[in-house]
């Protein structure tokens, strides 16, 4: 397919101002155009294709393919690519058609690398030890259990050795630039591997990494961004002098406006603008968009950082080794602070600032409020915020991901049993303080925090209205999936087809199972019956495929634990019953619902609105900005969801009673 250059060929090529150490070392694809090659140094091995094409810009302009003013020293071009204007050299690159790189400094691959692949990222504990080496295909799952399951360290070791295995076959002293990727008024770009459809555009300087783009999810690096020691995957962007090092970006994600981040982890859809990250772990949907904000030594995931929010990960004594962790769902309120080590339960609205290492992780839906430097926990209040509902029901809406190959699995569910199990725990701990203390006492200490007693009464409340919710639910959709009728006994309907479910439940970054599941994933890694990446990843997809087999088994047990009954004993008066207090749990958290939203609508709220003119003027104003309280369309989903919901119990308990009667 190669070869060599005719004589004829050399001689137009040198009139064209080229040259080369030896021209004998220059292959190409015929015919060469050699009018489409002016102004270029040849040193090495040149592997030249053809080029024919044009590239159509903006504004209609055109660029003929070629090669123009510049240095290659052991390089590949493919066909139809264009290179112009390098001002000092590429080197060792593979670039593939339909590349166009224009206005750089330096491409060059220096020596062996991994490009990136291997980096080990100090997340959480910034002394080390919690370290996790980052490859190309990093899920937010394997990273959670390398850098939290150290207790199983034979595991962790094997896991560390795949991802080694993995780097070394990624060595290579030649990098490759994917087809139709074009790179831009660039700087410094060194021993960094790019994929298809990259657009690099006005980037300072990239060192060390991986850029992961493929055609269906391309990647974007923009303006004033330096980073070394990265990979950057599928359909994320990141722009505007952000700073990374020693970071993985996962799918989806978009760094800017001078965001900073060192030795952190960034899964699926994060966000981070103007703040700083260091030894983050970044679960999935974590967003961080304030300039004042510092989110450091943490563990995050569904999770807003409120303007000013800060963390300290140590107490002046042994160095930065504390980390925090806030679980899945988590905000923090402006200049919110929090002295590690803490754990803050699911769901969790943070605000002022917190110095007792608070531990809130089975009260979750909580409110930890600072009063008079005290930590106040406002149990399960967050569950009747129509804002948490809200974010609910947009983070699958809000998935940028367009990569068919998806690296997290992702759970959005607000009622899991991994949540459940905490408000049943929860609810256990909160009749208990009022056991110990007495239902006089006017408030309760519990893992560093104060509950008034009014917050712990209402708590009971709301996580029973929580988990009837969630039973309802589960036992609604089994009766529906398993189409119970008059040849089926309820007690077939209700048993589950797996043992896989009971006990606790984890949260992996987004990707909600049994614990038992762990478990034997650890089990078999030690045992060597996992033994490559590709079987860890079918592992997890397994799990989250299975996750609704799971959830049943867990939900069975719960419903024989709030009926006291086993299944065997279980009627179908007591399921119309449960179905009937589902339907009023509904009902009443969406009222609390609506009176929430209401609150977005009250007097106070017009504050600032019509601003010269009077109460008539404001009302209007607001009115056209904000729309009115009966046409929200989130009211109004409120109230359709009481009549769907209402006449789904009907249905059900009309389904239950049809089958009863004609058994």
């Amino acid at each position: 397919m190669y070869e060599n250059l005719t004589v004829d060929q050399i001689n137009t090529l040198e009139d064209n101002g080229c040259t080369s150490s030896d021209w004998k070392r220059v292959l190409v694809k015929q015919p060469l155009d050699c009018e489409r090659i002016k102004h270029v140094q040849f040193h090495g091995n040149i592997r030249l294709g053809v080029f024919e094409d044009q590239f159509i810009l903006k504004n209609g302009i055109n660029r003929p393919s070629g090669i123009y003013y510049a240095t290659l020293s052991n390089c590949t071009i493919g066909d139809n690519c264009r290179i112009n204007n390098i001002q000092n050299y590429i080197a060792n690159y593979t670039i593939e058609s339909h590349v166009r790189i224009e206005s750089l400094n330096t491409l060059e691959v220096e020596g062996d690398t991994t490009f990136g692949n291997g980096v080990k990222v100090s997340v959480l504990d910034e002394t080390g030890g919690r370290q996790v080496p980052i490859f190309d295909q990093l899920s937010a799952h394997l990273a959670y259990i390398i850098a939290l399951y150290r207790h199983r360290d034979l595991a962790v070791r094997e896991l560390e050795e795949m991802i080694q295995k993995y780097a070394e076959k990624q060595r290579a002293s030649v990098g490759t630039i994917g087809e139709w990727t074009v790179i831009e008024n660039c700087k410094e770009i060194k021993n960094t591997k790019i994929g298809k459809y990259t657009t690099i555009n006005n980037t300072h300087r990239l060192c060390n990494g991986s850029i992961n783009s493929v055609k269906k999810a391309p990647v974007k690096i923009g303006s004033g961004v330096i980073a070394s020691n990265f990979i950057v995957a599928s359909g994320s962007e990141i722009s505007d002098s952000a700073i990374l090092d020693h970071c993985f970006v996962g799918q989806g994600c978009k760094l800017s406006k001078h965001y900073s981040a060192e030795n952190s982890l960034f899964f699926a859809n994060c966000q981070g603008y103007h703040g700083e990250a260091c030894s983050i772990f970044a679960g999935p949907y974590t967003v961080t968009h304030h300039k004042s904000t510092l989110l450091i030594a943490g563990l995050y995931s569904f999770m807003n950082a409120g303007s000013g929010s800060n963390q300290s990960n140590h107490m002046y004594k042994l160095g930065p080794i504390h980390a925090g962790i806030m679980q899945r769902g988590s905000k923090t309120a402006s200049d919110s602070y929090i002295l590690w080590p803490a754990k803050i339960g699911p769901f969790t609205l943070v605000m002022g600032r917190h110095y007792k290492n608070s531990d809130t992780s089975d009260l979750p839906f909580s409110y930890l409020i600072e009063k008079n430097d005290e930590s106040y926990l406002a149990p399960a209040v967050n569950i009747m915020s129509v804002g948490t509902i809200r974010d609910a029901v947009k983070w699958p809406k809000r998935d940028k991901r367009t990569d068919t190959n998806k690296l997290d699995l992702i759970n959005c569910n607000l009622l899991s049993p991994f949540t459940i199990n905490k408000m049943y725990n929860g609810r256990s701990i909160l009749k208990q303080l009022q056991t110990v203390s007495g239902v006089t006492s006017e408030s309760y200490h519990y893992m560093s925090t104060k509950i008034t007693a009014k917050s712990l009464k209402r708590g009971i409340q709301l996580y029973s209205i929580g988990i009837t919710k969630f039973l309802g639910n589960s036992v609604i959709s089994r009766i529906k999936n398993m189409e119970y009728n008059k040849d089926k006994t309820i007690q077939e309907v209700l048993k589950p087809s797996t043992a896989y479910g009971k006990g606790q439940w984890v949260d992996l970054a987004g990707l909600i199972t049994p614990k038992v599941v762990v478990t034997n994933f650890m089990d078999k890694i030690e045992q060597k019956e996992i033994k490559s990446l590709k079987q860890v990843k079918n592992y997890f997809e397994d799990a989250h495929a299975n996750y609704y087999e799971y959830e049943w088994t867990w939900a069975a047990d719960l419903l024989e634990k709030e009926l006291n009954k086993s299944l065997d004993e279980i009627e179908v008066s007591d399921i119309i019953s449960l179905v009937g207090r589902w339907r009023d749990s509904v009902i009443e958290l969406d009222k609390m619902l609506y009176n929430d939203a209401k609150k977005e609508f009250t007097l106070s709220s017009r504050t600032g609105f019509g601003p010269d003119g009077d109460d008539s003027v404001q009302i209007k104003d607001f009115e056209q900005v904000r729309g009115t309280f009966e046409t929200n369309s989130v009211v109004n989903e409120i109230i359709q969801h009481i009549h769907r919901k209402s006449k789904l119990a009907a249905d059900v308990i009309d389904q239950l009673k049809e089958a009863t009667t004609t058994a």
